[in-house]
C-alpha cells in the first residue's frame, strides 16, 4: 500500500530519477514532470491522489515560487515543498508567505528530505480528512437535508439560500415542528461561518432569571453558587452562528441586553466590569406573529427590526402535502435502520391517511408517527393498523366522488356495502367475509360514509 503520492517537478532528469527512486523505497508513489506546464497537467489529472508536490524553484518555463499559487488553485489541500540549488533567506520567506510547506536546498541529506516530506504528508492528509468531514456535515445539515419538492418549501429554501452567504440577521417564522432549526443549520453551513460553531438555544426552555446567564455567562462570585467563571452561549458561538429558537419568549430585560449585544457585538457578563467582545451571527425563530406583538407592545420593536432584517417564512406541513410521502419514506428508512427491521415500504391506504391528515404538529409529528409505526410493524410494509387511533377517522375518500362507480374504489365501496347488508350490519362477520380486520372495516365505513 502506497504511503502517499508525490508530484516531483524538476527539469533535471537524473535528479528526478534519483529522488523518485529514494522516495519510492520509502513507500511513496512518485509522479514526475520536467516543467511547469507538464506539472500542472499531471496535478490536474491526479489531484485526488497527490498530497505533496516537490517543485524546483528554477524551471524552464516558470519560477517555482510564482507557480505555487497555481498549484494550490488546482488542489487546495496539497502541501508544496520548494527546492533550490542556492537557498536565500528572502526567497524562502516569500515562498512561506505564499503557502509553501518548506524551502529546501538541493544536496541536503536524504534524512532531512524524508522528515520534511513525512510532515507535509501528515498535514495534507489531515487537511483532506477535515475537508471530507466538512462535506459530510454539509450533506447532513445543509440545504440538501431539507427534504421535499413542494412549491412552498422551494420558495422558503430559495430565500434562505440567498441570505445564507451574507452576515444579515435572519428571522424564521413558522409553526412549531415545521423544521425551523433545520433551516437555521442549513443557513449556517452554507455561510462563510460553516467551520465555526453553530449554537442553539430554546428561549422557552429556561426561567427568565437563568436565561441571561445562559446567554451571556458570569464571573466567579457574581451570585451565590457561581463557583467558577462561566462562558455564555454568545461567547461559545463567537465566529459562528447563534440560533435563538422561540425568541418571542424572551423576557423584556433580556431583550434589552440582547439588542445591545447585537448592535455592538459586546456585552458585560454578570459580575464583570469589562465588556466581552464577540463576533456572532444571529438566526432567530418564532411561532408567533412577532411584528404584531411588537406593534402591541409585547415585544421590543427595535429588537424585532434588528432581528428581522431578512424574514424566511417556513411553511407548515399541511401547506406542502407533496412532501409528505417522501418525508415519510425517509423516516421509514431511518427508523427501520435504527431498529434493524426489514421494511420495504408503505401500504397505499397508509399513505392516503398520511396525505389527508391535518398534521398540526407538522414535520415533527410526522416523524413521531413514522417512528411509532416502525416499532409496531409486524409485516414488511407499514399498514394502517400501525397508525394512532385518530388516523382511523380520516375521511380521505369523501372528496373523491365516483358517479360511474367503475373505479377500483367504487367497486370496493359497493362490495363493502353489499356485505354489510347481507350480514345485517354485523361488523365482525362482515370483516371476516371481506378478509379484513374489524378496525379496517370501521375505517372503510367512515371513508365511504356508509
Amino acid at each position: 500500500m502506497s504511503a502517499g503520492s508525490i508530484l516531483f517537478i524538476d527539469d533535471e532528469a537524473s535528479l528526478r530519477a534519483v529522488v523518485a527512486r529514494v522516495l519510492e523505497f520509502e513507500g511513496y508513489t512518485v509522479l514526475q514532470a520536467a516543467d511547469a506546464r507538464r506539472g500542472l497537467e499531471v496535478l490536474s489529472q491526479h489531484a485526488a491522489e497527490v498530497l505533496v508536490v516537490l517543485c524546483d524553484v528554477k524551471l524552464p518555463d516558470a519560477n517555482g515560487v510564482e507557480l505555487l499559487p497555481r498549484l494550490k488553485a488546482l488542489a487546495p489541500d496539497i502541501e508544496v515543498i520548494l527546492l533550490t540549488a542556492y537557498g536565500t533567506v528572502p526567497a524562502s520567506v516569500q515562498a512561506m508567505k505564499l503557502g509553501a510547506f518548506d524551502y529546501l536546498t538541493k544536496g541536503d541529506s536524504d534524512d532531512q528530505l524524508f522528515v520534511v516530506v513525512a510532515r507535509a504528508m501528515e498535514k495534507a492528509r489531515l487537511q483532506r480528512r477535515v475537508a471530507d468531514l466538512e462535506k459530510q456535515v454539509g450533506a447532513q445539515f445543509g440545504f440538501d437535508s431539507l427534504l421535499g419538492s413542494s412549491a412552498a418549501l422551494a420558495k422558503a429554501r430559495a430565500l434562505a439560500e440567498r441570505v445564507a452567504p451574507t452576515e444579515a440577521a435572519v428571522l424564521l417564522e413558522g409553526p412549531t415542528g415545521a423544521g425551523k432549526e433545520l433551516f437555521a443549520q442549513a443557513i449556517h453551513y452554507a455561510s462563510p461561518r460553516r467551520t465555526k460553531p453553530f449554537v442553539a438555544l430554546n428561549c422557552s426552555a429556561f426561567p427568565k432569571d437563568l436565561l441571561e446567564s445562559e446567554l451571556f455567562g458570569y464571573r466567579k462570585g457574581a451570585f451565590t453558587g457561581a463557583a467558577v467563571d462561566k462562558k455564555g452561549l454568545f461567547e461559545e458561538a463567537s465566529g459562528g452562528t447563534l440560533f435563538l429558537d422561540e425568541i418571542g419568549e424572551l423576557e423584556v430585560g433580556a431583550q434589552a441586553k440582547l439588542l445591545r449585544a447585537l448592535e455592538t457585538q459586546e456585552f458585560t457578563k454578570l459580575g464583570d466590569t469589562k465588556p466581552t467582545r464577540v463576533n456572532v451571527r444571529i438566526v432567530a425563530a418564532t411561532n408567533r406573529n412577532l411584528k404584531q406583538e411588537a406593534d402591541q407592545g409585547h415585544f421590543r420593536p427595535d429588537l424585532y427590526y434588528r432581528l428581522s432584517i431578512f424574514v424566511v417564512p417556513v411553511p407548515p406541513l399541511n401547506a406542502r402535502r407533496d412532501d409528505i410521502e417522501p418525508l415519510a419514506t425517509h423516516f421509514l428508512q431511518l427508523y427501520a435502520a435504527k431498529l434493524r427491521k426489514r421494511l420495504t415500504g408503505m401500504d397505499p391506504e397508509f399513505v392516503q391517511l398520511l396525505l389527508h391528515y391535518d398534521w398540526r404538529g407538522n414535520v415533527r409529528e410526522l416523524k413521531n408517527v413514522l417512528e411509532r409505526a416502525v416499532i409496531l410493524a409486524d409485516e414488511e410494509i407499514l399498514t394502517v393498523d400501525t397508525l394512532p387511533a385518530e388516523f382511523q377517522a380520516v375521511p380521505f375518500a369523501a372528496t373523491e366522488p365516483d358517479p360511474a362507480g367503475r373505479s377500483l374504489r367504487g367497486v370496493e365501496k359497493r362490495q363493502v356495502e353489499l356485505v354489510l347488508q347481507e350480514t345485517a350490519g354485523n361488523k365482525a362477520e362482515a370483516a371476516r367475509q371481506l378478509g379484513i380486520s374489524v378496525k379496517t372495516l370501521y375505517r372503510k365505513i367512515l371513508e365511504y360514509a356508509l
